[in-house]
């Protein structure tokens, strides 16, 4: 098997067209089997006396290997699911999840690390080394390497079952996404919808063999029906399926429930907190964060909270107060989006749909290029060569110089198969090989925006636009790292709570009218964004801040209070129930089972730590306040922020890079200023 299967040849980026379900499960197998030998091996001849050169890199090599295999594997899973792939996918996570238990239980393992951290080289490790030894004891801790046995085996149970459960989750999750749809033959039905939506959803029936037009749960067709839906019926009756994916409710009531899934993820989750120590989990989710204790995140989101409710209220009553002249007088859920775009429109004379013509694709891309070559001095070109998962996917390498720095796919568009959001994979990680040589960094950018329609480029709305922006910082983050080393290299030992920093630092030259001027054109015209669009767009920027505002910190408070408090006797949707009577101003149905479909905490890297999103938006929009101060093109500030920021990846605690850029600590005063969420603002 080895001969033929493409997972266990030596490859520059993954043969993906190659890869099938049934080279998974015996590459892993085998790769498994040689580390664990090689382990044995490398304890027995360097334990004792470990280097950094001879230990710590070729531990790196085989994580590099097992890495090498497993990444196309897992993003295969997500970007091209079927029955098949996900069975061999799931073959693996248990025997995944036991391996690195045993890593991280391996007593030789941590007495060789303490004793690198303690012997005579270390005082020669360079800050990112030392780095990378303390995290790694620490996460040997967090790994049970203190318990007794037993408990080290319940440990190890644990964690495995929790692989599963989380899997299966987001399996659930897509099946219940494409296991509802409503097909439309009376056009009528679909009055107020853009054409460009109404193209898609005949392209998807026409897919199908079906003649009319097919509405589904994949966010393009259900945004289009919130937002432009004249038909309030079917407004309710899409928002009624969509809020109640995978649970006990909705037209496809207890089919893929994810209820049970969630309150055993909970349970795990906080017996294995208490197995190490801490009272809950969100207590042991800190223990590798920048947030200090749960005291000072929960302090946080409940000041952002009290500062954000009167504004989000004024929002509500200005949107009820036009509904109602508009003929609805008891405004719901499925009508927030609809009569939000409509008062926005009226306002300002703006919508998505106006802005779409001015953003296709390809002049986004250049646009988006042209800023960062500016402001970080690389360069950034298509390559044509290579093997890609799906028609639509693209290949770039950025260079410095003429020289070679990284390369990133980009998979831009939504399609059945494929999970839904958008999202940043470090493919491989940048490192030095105990041979000297270099390995450059790869990524894989996903996105699930509108497709192209038939003789048009894809046409972007301005929200796809920073979207796209965000998922690129993640990338840049990844891919402009200086350091060597692969454990601190890219995004890698970033505190999970500043990882958004790059990604949402990059959103606002979607705003800034130098950024818009590069990455705006007609897609038949070339003409730029006209003066008085822009001034429409920038005058709506923060039209219904308020309302998003306390929309996220109810998912924070939520996700952070379900891990703080599971087991007090209350239920996943009383501490929700809870938390709105906090923070929101408007309650959904009561139908609504929002918890179901929250992959990024049930089946994601964010339990305990939505918060992330909140905590990092404050540090990106100070440092943004820096190119305010210097100009927003300003390739000297874009080189500071580089090389403070982007090039150290994980080598150092986040707030000291942050402070090295701003030369303070964050404040908060410029989000609230660019949320218009301040009195200065207003």
């Amino acid at each position: 098997m080895t001969a033929e299967n493409p997972l266990l040849q030596p490859f520059d980026l993954p043969p993906y067209s190659r890869i099938k379900p049934e080279h998974v499960e015996p590459a892993v197998d085998t790769i498994l089997a040689d580390n664990r030998a090689a382990l044995a091996k490398l304890l027995a001849e360097q334990g004792k006396n470990p280097s950094w050169d001879r230990f710590v890199l070729a531990l790196d090599e085989m994580g590099e290997r097992l890495g090498r295999a497993w990444s196309p594997v897992s993003h295969l899973n997500a970007v091209c699911n079927s029955p098949e792939l996900r069975k061999a996918y799931e073959a693996c996570l248990p025997k995944l999840s036991e391996y690195f238990t045993e890593l991280g239980q391996n007593r030789d393992l941590f007495n060789a690390y303490d004793a690198l951290a303690k012997g005579p080289e270390a005082a020669g490790y360079d800050v990112a080394q030392k780095t990378i030894l303390e995290h790694t004891l620490r996460d040997f801790r967090l790994s049970g390497i203190d318990l007794p046995a037993d408990k080290q085996k319940r440990y190890g149970e644990i964690q495995m079952r929790l692989s599963e459960l989380t899997s299966t989750f987001s399996n659930q999750l897509l099946d219940a996404t494409q296991s509802w749809v409503k097909h439309i033959d009376d056009e009528s039905l679909l009055a107020g919808i853009t054409d460009s939506a109404k193209a898609q959803m005949k392209q998807a029936a026409e897919a199908k063999n079906q003649d009319g037009w097919l509405i589904t749960l994949e966010f393009p067709s259900y945004y289009a029906v919130m937002t432009y839906a004249d038909n309030r019926a079917l407004r309710e009756e899409v928002y009624a399926a969509y809020c109640t994916r995978a649970s006990d409710q909705g037209p496809n009531a207890g089919q893929n429930d994810n209820g049970p899934l969630m309150n055993e993820i909970l349970d795990l989750r906080q017996e294995l907190a208490r197995l190490l120590g801490f009272a809950h989990y969100s207590e042991l989710s800190l223990a590798s964060k920048m947030a200090e204790s749960t005291d000072q995140v929960l302090s946080f989101l409940r000041d952002l909270a009290v500062r954000s409710k009167p504004y989000a209220q004024q929002d509500l009553d200005e949107l009820k107060a036009f509904a109602a002249e508009h003929g609805c007088n008891d405004l719901q859920s499925w009508d927030v989006g609809y009569y939000s775009e409509k008062l926005q429109e009226q306002r300002y004379s703006i919508s998505q749909e106006i802005l779409r013509p001015y953003f296709p694709i390809d002049k986004v891309l250049s646009g988006l290029f042209a800023i960062v070559q500016k402001l970080y001095g690389i360069e950034i070109r298509e390559l044509s060569d290579f093997d890609g998962w799906h028609p639509d996917v693209r290949l770039f390498e950025i260079t410095e110089n003429g020289t070679h720095v990284g390369r990133f796919f980009f998979d831009l568009y939504a399609r059945s198969n494929k999970r839904g959001g958008a999202w940043m994979d470090g493919a491989r990680d940048k490192r030095r090989t105990a041979e000297g040589n270099l390995v450059s960094p790869v990524a894989n950018l996903v996105c699930n925006f509108t497709p192209a329609e038939k003789g048009k480029p894809a046409l972007l709305t301005h929200d796809e636009v920073t979207t796209l922006f965000h998922e690129f910082g993640h990338g840049l983050h990844h891919l402009l790292t200086r350091v060597e080393h692969s454990g601190a290299s890219g995004i890698n030992g970033v505190a999970w709570d500043a990882v958004e920093l790059p990604s949402q630092f990059m959103e606002n030259w979607c705003w800034e009218p130098e950024g818009l001027a590069l990455i705006s054109g007609h897609y038949q015209t070339g003409e730029p964004l006209p003066q008085d669009l822009l001034d429409k767009m920038l005058a709506a920027k923060n039209f219904h801040s308020g309302l998003m505002m306390v929309r996220q910190l109810e998912f924070s408070l939520f996700d952070f209070e379900l891990h703080a408090s599971h087991g007090d006797g209350r239920s996943v949707l009383d501490v929700l129930g809870a938390i709105r009577d906090e923070v929101s101003v408007m309650r959904p149905p009561a139908y609504n089972r929002f918890p179901n479909s929250f992959a990024h905490i049930f089946a994601g890297g964010y339990a305990a730590g939505y918060y992330s999103y909140k905590w990092a938006e404050v540090l990106s929009a100070d440092a943004f306040s820096k190119f305010e101060e210097d100009g927003v093109l300003n390739p000297e500030t874009g080189r500071a922020f580089r090389e403070a920021i982007l090039a150290r990846g994980g080598s150092q605690e986040p707030m000291v890079l942050f402070v090295d850029f701003r030369g303070r600590e964050p404040k908060i005063d410029a989000l609230l200023r660019h949320l218009g969420l301040s009195q200065e603002a207003a």
